[in-house]
């Protein structure tokens, strides 16, 4: 009998061998993805194309909305999070010596301030309830700078926080609790069917960043230098992927969020239209600025007793400018808007 199983092991050991031995050749790790939205779809390529196994890499993208993404790379359970960079900021000036930026796929947001049909202007909302996930957060910033449009400010607007994510504040805004509520693609979709409508959206204004950044921890990145690397060159073939081949992008999307496809392909003819995904993923100064602007206008958000410089880390991205890494992967045409980033990168 113990011959017998001493053989069975023996054999199961032999037959996982090659498994062991391909699956040794990748380095497991954990990336968080805080939005089921465009911001997260060079992951969702990166994953779902193989670029992520190209550079060494075995991912598993985690979903976890608003602040659990930095507890999960401040505990260790990821390696990296795709944050909103006001999260990344708020957090870096609490505890500057942990966390660092080291890219950016996104600088534009596509979220639309929906009201019911009768609402017609922002103008409208003074004195009534907006739904936001928390105060302070980054919905919460973008509708304070979207809303200052149009002579609001936020003493003007009853806040209505709701905890979680975009459909919790749908939910809100259908369900009476709120009379407005800022929300992404595609979440605003079904909304409109229901009769809800956009009374402004921030695509239209090229001086409210939305930003997401790469956020890793200062320990995670000194035990492993080249993790950024890895990751940052898969993100960028993915975008560059987006870009060149939409029917393989939707259906990567579809994996993690079970949209109707034209739905998807709505989003995408967005980003596209407006080349939002970046190619040379530097951390922006105007961004930077914007952002940093937008906290220190309120009271329970203001950074400023906090430099930026203490969190923001944008050498891998010249690094690989020099080595022409990004000219190779999209061609000599990226070459002026390389220049151009590499200009207004935050130093």
């Amino acid at each position: 009998m113990l011959k017998r199983i001493g053989a069975t092991l023996l054999i199961a050991a032999i037959l996982c061998v090659p498994m062991i031995f391909a699956q040794g050749q990748l380095q497991k790790t954990a990336i968080n993805f805080p939005t089921r939205s465009g911001a997260s779809w060079p992951m969702f390529i990166a994953k779902e194309g193989g670029y992520y196994q190209k550079y060494g890499l075995d991912v598993n993208l985690v979903f976890g909305a608003g602040t659990i993404g930095v507890a999960m790379i401040s505990s260790g359970e990821a390696a990296m999070t795709n944050s909103s960079m006001e999260q990344a900021l708020q957090a870096g000036s609490r505890d500057p010596n942990s966390l660092v930026m080291m890219g950016s796929s996104l600088n534009r947001g596509m979220f639309a301030l929906m009201a019911p049909a009768a609402t017609n202007s922002p103008k409208e909302l003074k004195n009534k309830r907006i739904a936001v996930s928390q105060i302070g957060d980054a919905p919460y910033n973008y509708t304070v700078a979207l809303i200052a449009k149009f002579g609001l400010n936020p003493r003007d607007i009853q806040w209505v926080p709701v905890g979680t994510d975009a459909n919790a504040r749908a939910v809100a805004l259908t369900s009476g609790r709120a009379d407005a509520t800022l929300l992404t693609a595609p979440a605003y979709f079904p909304l409109e069917k229901q009769g809800y409508k956009t009374i402004a959206n921030m695509a239209d204004y090229s001086d409210i960043y939305a930003s997401t950044v790469y956020l890793f921890t200062r320990k995670t990145v000194t035990a492993n230098p080249k993790l950024p690397e890895s990751i940052i060159k898969a993100h960028a073939e993915a975008i560059k992927r987006f870009y060149e081949d939409k029917a393989f992008a939707v259906k990567a999307y579809a994996a993690y969020d079970k949209q109707d496809q034209a739905a998807v392909e709505r989003i995408y003819d967005l980003l596209a239209k407006g080349s939002q995904l970046e190619r040379i993923p530097y951390v922006m100064a105007p961004a930077v600025k914007s952002i940093t602007d937008q906290a220190n206008s309120q009271k329970e958000t203001q950074l400023k007793d906090f430099d930026p410089h203490k969190v923001v880390d944008n050498s891998v991205v010249d690094r690989l400018v020099k080595e022409g890494f990004f000219e190779k992967t999209f061609g000599p045409g990226v070459k002026s808007d390389q220049e151009k980033k590499s200009k207004a990168a935050y130093r």
